[in-house]
């Protein structure tokens, strides 16, 4: 089979519009489900401040005279006084005035589409800082930018993690870090190390309510002896070999995968006891800058903390193998 003599094929042709989808694909995830899922509430300042309270120990020999008239106060246990810093995140599109002027593909305004791309992005920085930057509160300087103490930096009371140099932060204040325990000391996750940090939360009045973990460890958990065997559903053709609620001695817990947290880590969270603040005006706020050239650019910025209500509320297995 041959083309047709002198036929004016697309191979010759010089005046074919090109063929460009309007439609542009993302699959890069923007979940953020710690983020989303703890509370959200507001700092006044920029070191942001709360308090927490603890009981007395119950006492068994709490038993008084009839009649008695001999009231001893009993001592009072103060308040902790804590706090966190507010740490500035920010994302900067800059597009040419060229690029901004063209016809575009999949968007109707170039700028707009960047300030789109980098508020996700933003998000997804803040996921990984609150869940695993593991690091300390820094009250800044002019030339130190400040940083929040994450959530590895306040856990400290109901964890399981490896041997060796493995450690939690010395105070559960937001000044230390964890140290990690070296690659030969880190262990599988099992559910006698989810089981143990339970306990340890129960012991000491907590009441987590979600796991968070990376998907490997989703993967492990789904493996659990609890869960049994995958379940086939012969009528819906379809076998069920995942987990993501735990039944537990103390109570239910969603499982949930996280892909910006730490993969090492499993994070205990009693998620009412935790906290997004923000200062005010200062939650993703947008602004353009001063023109400087031939191009546009805008910030989009976050200048936020987190508020460890309590972390006796919550637990973490760390020094987890991953691979």
């Amino acid at each position: 089979m041959t083309m047709a003599t002198s036929a004016f094929s697309t191979f010759a042709a010089t005046g074919n519009r090109e063929d460009l989808s309007n439609r542009i694909y993302r699959i890069d995830p923007t979940e953020t489900p710690v983020f989303t899922a703890i509370e959200k509430t507001k700092a006044t300042a920029v070191n942001h401040e709360w308090q927490t309270q603890a009981l007395a120990a119950a006492s068994t020999s709490n038993a008084q005279l009839e009649g008695d008239d001999n009231y001893a106060a009993d001592a009072a246990t103060p308040s902790v006084r804590l706090g966190n810093i507010c740490q500035i995140s920010r994302k900067t599109p800059r597009v040419t005035g060229t690029q901004q002027a063209v016809k575009h593909a999949g968007r109707d305004d170039e700028m707009d589409f960047q300030k789109m791309l980098k508020g996700m992005e933003l998000r997804r920085d803040i996921e990984a800082t609150i869940t695993g930057a593991n690091q300390a509160k820094v009250s800044g300087a002019t030339t130190t930018a400040r940083k929040l103490a994450d959530m590895l930096s306040w856990i400290k009371t109901n964890t399981d993690k490896g041997g060796g140099t493995g450690a939690d932060p010395t105070a559960a204040d937001g000044t230390g870090t964890r140290v990690d325990s070296a690659a030969a000391n880190q262990r599988s996750f099992t559910e006698n190390l989810l089981k143990n940090v339970l306990k340890k939360c129960y012991d000491n009045g907590g009441k987590p309510t979600n796991l968070f973990m990376g998907s490997f460890q989703k993967q492990a958990f789904s493996l659990f002896t609890g869960r049994g065997t995958p379940m086939e559903d012969q009528a819906g053709k379809k076998i069920t070999a995942a987990v993501d609620v735990y039944e537990s001695d103390f109570g239910k817990l969603k499982a949930v995968p996280d892909l910006f947290m730490r993969t090492r880590d499993v994070l205990v969270l009693h998620t009412d006891m935790w906290a997004y603040a923000p200062l005010p005006g200062r939650n993703f706020l947008s602004y353009p800058l001063a023109k400087t050239g031939d191009s546009d650019a805008n910030t989009i910025l976050c200048e936020y903390t987190i508020e460890a209500r309590n972390e006796k509320s919550s637990g973490g297995i760390f020094d987890l193998t991953s691979s």
